[in-house]
């Protein structure tokens, strides 16, 4: 195998890494985009149980006014009913104490129904309280691992590109060029193995003659077919290829 060929398999190896890591980092915001909305639709929901709960207070509060508003009008009326000079007079107090009295009673079982209701609305907050405190805990978590990673990730990146830099200044100008010509243009695969006589990427056959001169691996050759470098069956492991130009 030409040295070229095999340095050119160590750069798809650097630069498949690389795209890998720099996919990663791109899907890591969308990940935590995701989990953030989650989060602020329990949030809204917790919200909405917080105001039901508030309502229902201020109109148990409101209500007890009321009965309060009305107690003072009954004492008022019967020091009134006694001033009273005839029977229509007396009768007329009497009926305004028996609405108001009235009154107390229906604001009386509103407040027992409401109390009813403020039960499950008080336990329903403390329990999405409780969910969101953990749910926000482990977006916190999540975030702070993704930002770690993120860095961790680029950093490595920082290598990769180093790597790549030492690699190609050891390759002869033209193939490290046609190497880049064909990575841009062949979605960042540049080189692929001849596997079983089909190129590894487009899966084309390779001709009898085109697969001879390949194996014995003295040129530069490139797939007929998608243009991808090509080679076969290296000698090398991939760890041996890590040490080539080393």
């Amino acid at each position: 195998m030409l040295p070229d060929i095999a340095r050119a398999i160590q750069l798809q190896i650097l630069d498949d890494r690389a795209a890998e890591l720099t996919k990663g980092i791109a899907a890591l915001p969308r990940h935590i985009a995701e989990i953030e909305k989650k989060m602020e639709s329990h949030q809204r929901r917790l919200e909405h149980d917080r105001a039901a709960l508030v309502a229902n207070q201020k109109d148990r509060k409101r209500l007890e006014g009321e009965i309060q508003a009305n107690d003072q009008k009954i004492s008022k009326l019967k020091t009134q009913m006694m001033e009273a000079k005839n029977n229509d007079q007396y009768r007329a107090f009497q009926h305004e104490i028996d609405f108001c009295q009235q009154e107390i009673r229906r604001h009386e079982d509103r407040i027992l129904e409401l109390m009813g209701e403020s039960e499950p609305l008080d336990k329903a907050v403390k329990v999405a309280e409780a969910a969101f405190a953990v749910e926000k805990k482990q977006v916190d978590e999540e975030k702070a691992k993704a930002q770690e990673r993120t860095s961790r990730d680029r950093k490595e990146i920082e290598t990769l590109t180093q790597d790549r830099r030492k690699i190609l200044a050891e390759m002869d100008p033209r193939i490290a060029s046609e190497y880049e010509r064909i990575r841009k243009g062949r979605a960042g695969v540049a080189i692929a193995e001849a596997v079983q006589g089909r190129c590894s990427k487009c899966n084309i056959l390779l001709r009898p003659q085109f697969l001879q001169e390949l194996k014995r691996g003295d040129s530069v050759m490139v797939c007929e077919s998608c243009k991808r470098m090509l080679y076969w069956n290296p000698p090398q492991s991939v760890a041996d290829l890590a040490s080539v130009g080393s």
